[in-house]
């Protein structure tokens, strides 16, 4: 059996108890670290708390590999952790696919994930459109899929979730050309960089999927002990100090529920500035009033 267990936001204990008592059980444990990370957790600390050994899964054993975590998993258990939920990322859809093709059975173990623990912040889960995820630019690779996204779900009123990029375990590209296996440092996408190349692009494409006044939340280490979020307009983010990672930041749609408003209050600065921001805001793709037909009568 292949298990997908997930391990939740932040603490080693956050796993569920099924999900420890399957882990506890297997003959191999993989935790799949390149796509999120454990805020207060790391590889020992774990190992310690499970008392067994953690295999470090990196995008190359992941995506390239997979043969060899899914070997032995016809007669054995094997784990494969993923922080959040197991199905907060493609790769891992590809690695049950791949294990339904050897004929290997699939159990999952779901558990919190930045999906549904955004709404700590207090925008409706409901009323969130596509999630998009936003990557470092570079000065020759500036990618701007995630603004069509945006565009979609602000014309329909709907508030977006942009997850920001993580890099664990990359190479330079003169590392990669000349074939050495030297990595950079781990890099975190800050609320402030998010918000900068958002501006950035929208600059560009000129669509107004959202100005510079656009309201919007940073999320700073959902589920940590240092949760914290931040309500103020997408160019005020760009000065925000948002401080050790995780990251996320959420593009409010143009419908704003009184409800959601009030609960954002406790995160600005200025009450009243932000209001008036989120009203302006609304303006935007406001559909036009509603016409009825004529009626046949004023015909005759």
């Amino acid at each position: 059996m292949l298990y997908l267990v997930g391990l939740g936001l932040s603490y080693t204990s956050d796993i569920t108890v099924r999900g420890l008592e399957v882990v506890k059980k297997c003959k191999r444990v993989y935790l799949e670290a390149y796509t999120s990370i454990l805020m207060q957790a790391d590889q020992k600390s774990l190992e310690d708390f499970y008392g067994r050994e953690v295999i470090l899964a990196d995008r190359e054993l992941v995506e390239g590999g997979s043969d060899q975590i899914l070997a032995g998993a016809e007669q054995d258990d094997i784990a494969f952790l993923v922080v959040g939920d197991p199905y907060g990322a493609t790769t891992h859809t590809d690695l049950v696919i791949r294990a339904r093709e050897l004929g290997i059975k699939i159990e999952t173990i779901h558990n919190a994930s930045v999906m549904n623990a955004v709404g700590a912040c207090g925008l409706q889960l409901y009323q969130f459109g596509q999630t998009v995820s936003l990557v470092f630019f570079t000065d020759s690779w500036k990618p701007d899929s995630f603004y069509d996204k945006i565009l979609e779900n602000r014309k329909i009123g709907l508030h977006t979730l942009v997850l920001l990029d993580i890099k664990v375990k990359e190479q330079s590209i003169e590392n990669m050309a000349r074939g050495r296996l030297i990595y950079d440092p781990p890099r975190y996408m800050s609320i402030e960089t998010a918000a900068r190349q958002l501006l950035e692009i929208e600059e560009s494409r000129n669509q107004q999927a959202y100005t510079p006044n656009t309201p919007c939340v940073g999320v700073s280490r959902l589920g940590s002990p240092q949760q914290k979020f931040k309500a103020a307009t997408l160019k005020e983010l760009t000065k925000y100090e948002s401080g050790e990672p995780l990251h996320s930041l959420i593009v409010l749609g143009r419908q704003v529920h009184d409800l959601e408003l009030e609960f954002l209050y406790d995160f600005v600065d200025d009450k009243e500035k932000f209001k008036k921001f989120v009203e302006e805001d609304q303006e935007y793709f406001k559909p036009p009033p509603y016409v009825p037909p004529p009626d046949d009568d004023d015909d005759m």
